[in-house]
């Protein structure tokens, strides 16, 4: 394997059609707290080596590099669609699409969407019986917003996507033990009507949040089984050596991407 090749964490969906997976550190040309692979563009990292990763991840996943998309993600709760008409789109127009965006949905085949993070939790969704597909980021803010239950409404919406026929992927972010937070964020989650007993602990005179199981729950709300629920377990600030967390590194460091793809 050389250098510049990324190693990813693959998740099983128990389909031959679609794959799902979240990069590692390994694999790219990136340097410093970018290092080595790091496809996202809006976190300080020299734009040649972003623009070689992006290209060696589209060659390993077998697609056109306009075929590999992801939102300039700002912690809210927009959704975009993206069918075949996008692809039509001039570049510039496709950034501007793509902005303000913090998830994904579409069921055009050899798509791969995605979402980017480096602590906050991203959630992938396959339908298996309309072959849709979801790239979700939950920070703080959007698991607040519910942004889980917002991309979920879009689905149903646009493709016709029940519960009963999900499958979703809860990967890599930080750990409750690790996601401490001030008064002002509990009071937040609280508001929203969360059940604060059941995702949250009062550690050492200091509040700790568990963003996973806010989104587990979430996804349970929905009607989705259980069962069909997959949480990776990797927490980013307690694996720097693999995952990036930018709790650890800084803002300006690299970030995970979190991709899923129906395949052609």
């Amino acid at each position: 394997m050389t250098k510049s090749e990324p190693i990813l964490h693959l998740y099983n969906l128990d389909s031959d059609n679609v794959m799902a997976f979240s990069t590692t550190r390994h694999g790219g040309v990136s340097k410093g707290n970018y290092g080595e692979f790091n496809i996202n563009p809006y976190s300080g990292d020299d734009i040649e080596d972003v623009e070689a990763n992006k290209k060696s991840l589209c060659q390993l996943l077998g697609i056109d590099e306009d075929h590999l998309l992801m939102g300039h993600q700002i912690h809210k709760t927009e959704i975009r669609q993206i069918g075949k008409e996008f692809f039509l789109l001039s570049p510039e127009t496709k950034r501007m699409i793509l902005d303000g965006i913090d998830a994904i949905i579409t069921d055009i085949p050899g798509t791969c969407i995605g979402i980017s993070t480096a602590d906050c939790i991203p959630v992938m969704l396959f339908d298996y019986a309309h072959k849709a597909i979801a790239a979700i980021h939950a920070g703080w803010r959007g698991t607040v917003d519910r942004i889980i239950g917002k991309t979920f409404i879009a689905m149903n919406k646009t493709f016709g996507c029940t519960p009963s026929d999900i499958k979703a992927i809860i990967g890599p972010g930080i750990s409750l033990k690790n996601f401490e937070v001030g008064q002002e964020v509990y009071e937040c989650f609280a508001k929203a009507a969360f059940c604060m007993d059941n995702i949250s602990k009062f550690i050492n005179g200091k509040w700790h949040i568990d963003l996973v199981e806010c989104n587990r729950l979430q996804l349970v709300d929905l009607g989705i089984n259980d069962k069909n629920i997959h949480v990776s377990g990797i927490c980013t600030y307690d694996n720097i050596d693999d995952f990036f967390s930018a709790r650890r590194l800084g803002i300006e460091s690299g970030r995970i991407y979190n991709g899923i793809m129906v395949k052609d």
